[in-house]
């Protein structure tokens, strides 16, 4: 297959995943890393950097709280949890990726209509 076909930008997908993810519960950064593979936007382990920056910047914008955790052995873990906001987003995501479904099933029929 061309390399030209399927182009994508995954980490246009990371914050509806990371949001998905902490719409289960509270987490910390290297749980979400390992845990967003799963649903299928990034080739492999999400690299930590990126995943970090999005976390602070959906901080900042009030889509996720963090705070420190200090209790058990080793260092202290930063843990997040989605806000209302943030939910209110994952669900806005949820609609735009049912209607880019729409579409390319809709693509795809008119294809196999020929």
């Amino acid at each position: 297959m061309s390399k030209k076909v399927g182009g994508s930008k995954p980490q246009r997908y990371v914050q509806p995943s990371l949001l998905m993810a902490l719409s289960s519960g509270q987490s910390y950064g290297y749980q979400l890393i390992q845990s967003i593979g799963e649903y299928g936007f990034l080739r492999g382990d999400a690299p930590p950097g990126m995943i970090y920056r999005h976390l602070r910047q959906m901080d900042e914008e009030g889509l996720v709280t963090s705070k420190w955790n200090a209790e058990g052995d080793g260092p202290a873990k930063r843990v997040y949890a989605i806000t209302p906001e943030g939910l209110e987003i994952l669900d806005a995501w949820i609609h735009h990726m049912e209607k880019q479904r729409d579409r390319l099933d809709s693509f795809i029929a008119r294809y196999r209509q020929k």
